[in-house]
């Protein structure tokens, strides 16, 4: 597998309490760490992916660091108390870009993660910055050919730029480019984009590619008028859908530790209601979480809210 890592086994440590009972067990003794990228032995189960990328961040003149979030963030979630759905979790190991080598490593991120759909897993994928959503959606995508795949990313930003190079702000045009080069829908729909954040052409953008925006004041304001049909909605319409997660999406005060701090955000709280019913409607194929950036956390705390949200996701996430 090009440009595929194993993970450190550092990575995967934590308090052992089995001498108090047999099933007082945490994430990283539940998690199966096989030798080797081998998604065939584990149909049915989670695959935890890392893409140790930032150089879309970097094109996109933010704060570099995003690489190192794949391995921060496991060691985030290891001493979590392992709950049901902790178990189906398989480490999969990292893609890790080389230096200006974004679209390598997106297509390396892409191979690796249809080769886990091709194999009946579920994509779970830790980034590395907003980048990694071409890579994973493509897979997703061309997992599901003959099936209609909703896009939900949950983001301040659109993520629609115009742009000679991909970079962490182009993924969801490159995937509209994408459909359209497929001949297939283009089921875009963003909740939490700030209006602050994205400029009024990024807004022209999404009204010409008929994207669905939920602003972060609606979904702070206007939960059960606008945001809970819209989830219905995208449960209701499509096979498959495809959850991605930029952690700016949180405000700055639960989460600094990412390329553009939002100075409002949408609480952890409200957005793990948008989250469950996604996990359990059935149709959840993929995951990810980007732009964590271990650079810039405040004692722990962004990595904290990241892997309980990583935490959550695998304990709800239904087949």
């Amino acid at each position: 597998m090009n440009l595929w890592h194993p993970v450190d086994s550092s990575c995967w440590q934590g308090r052992d309490d089995r001498s108090e009972a047999a099933n007082a067990l945490r994430v990283f003794q539940t998690i199966t760490q096989p030798q080797g990228f081998v998604p065939e032995r584990y149909p049915g189960r989670i695959a935890l992916l890392g893409f140790a990328c930032d150089e879309g961040v970097k094109r996109n003149q933010g704060r570099a660091g995003a690489a190192q979030g794949p391995d921060a963030l496991r060691k985030a979630l290891a001493n979590m108390a392992s709950q049901a759905g902790h178990p189906q979790l398989v480490e999969m190991g990292n893609i890790c870009a080389q230096a200006e080598q974004l679209e390598a490593a997106q297509q390396a991120l892409h191979d690796a993660a249809l080769a886990c759909q091709q194999a009946q897993m579920r994509t779970l994928v830790f980034g590395g910055g907003h980048e990694t959503a071409f890579g994973h959606g493509s897979a997703i995508l061309d997992a599901f050919p003959d099936e209609k795949v909703g896009i939900i990313n949950l983001d301040a930003h659109l993520d629609l730029r115009i742009s000679p190079r991909a970079s962490s702000g182009t993924p969801f045009r490159q995937l509209a480019q994408h459909c359209e080069a497929q001949r297939c829908g283009f089921h875009y729909s963003c909740f939490g984009a700030s209006l602050a954040a994205n400029t009024q052409a990024l807004w022209d953008e999404a009204a010409r590619l008929n994207v669905r925006v939920i602003e972060d004041l609606s979904v702070l304001h206007a939960f059960e008028e606008q945001v809970l049909p819209e989830i219905a909605r995208n449960i209701a319409h499509y096979d498959r859908l495809w959850l991605t997660i930029d952690l700016d999406v949180l405000p700055g005060y639960e989460m600094p530790a990412v390329s553009a701090p939002a100075a409002l955000g949408v609480p952890l709280a409200l957005l793990l209601r948008i989250v469950e019913p996604l996990c359990r409607s059935g149709k959840l194929q993929a995951v990810d979480l980007v732009e964590f950036n271990p650079q810039f956390d405040i004692a722990g705390q962004g990595a904290k809210a990241a892997a309980r949200l990583a935490w959550q996701i695998a304990h709800w996430w239904r087949v």
